[in-house]
């Protein structure tokens, strides 16, 4: 990719000063500032769906669950992104006493979009994989009944699986617990042309 010689950089201090003050999302790669998309309101049941079911689960653990709110920091490549659920446990890091920019997460859920699905599955995926402390990565579809999950291996290689019932239940062996189907769609109705 040619960039133009005149590209506006932003550094990451001028870029979480207008971020803590913004009306909206932004996220920061190498100098560039992008705005992240409005949610549809399937993406927000699933979204309130998944962090209810792992708050209340983990809830007598050493384990946090945030969602799109929490900012993290892939501290290799100095990019900040929203995942749409993040999860860490134990002694959380975070860049600044702020608290809003988490550098050790371990498991991450993102939502599929039409407009997001390339990224997530592509370039957001492979930026994650700098993160030390990341570990297990689950892409949820909003238009199918149909959940991914990645799985690090000590070797860094990834074991894929992959759920189309609403009778199956994911394990989410990072955190040992377990998330079921049903819990993530619930009162999501699909078309029948989606699947």
């Amino acid at each position: 990719m040619i960039r133009s010689q005149h590209k506006m950089v932003t550094t990451p201090e001028e870029y979480l000063v207008a971020e803590r003050c913004s009306d909206i999302k932004n996220e920061y790669f190498d100098g560039e500032v992008f705005a992240m998309a409005g949610a549809s309101r399937k993406h927000n049941i699933i979204l309130t769906n998944v962090v209810r079911v792992l708050g209340n689960t983990l809830i007598d653990r050493p384990c946090n669950v945030y969602s799109s709110d929490m900012r993290v920091k892939i501290e290799k490549l100095m990019k900040y992104s929203y995942p749409d659920v993040v999860i860490s446990c134990e002694e959380e890091q975070f860049e600044d006493a702020n608290e809003d920019i988490l550098l050790t997460p371990w498991v991450i859920l993102e939502i599929l979009s039409g407009s997001t699905e390339a990224y997530d599955r592509g370039v957001k995926f492979a930026h994650y994989q700098w993160i030390p402390s990341f570990k297990e990565y689950v892409l949820i579809s909003q238009h199918f009944c149909r959940v991914e999950r990645f799985f690090r291996q000590n070797d860094n290689t990834w074991i894929y699986s992959e759920f189309h019932d609403l009778n199956n239940t994911i394990p989410i062996q990072t955190i040992q617990c377990e998330l079921s189907l049903q819990d993530i769609y619930r009162k999501i109705k699909f078309n029948e042309t989606e699947g």
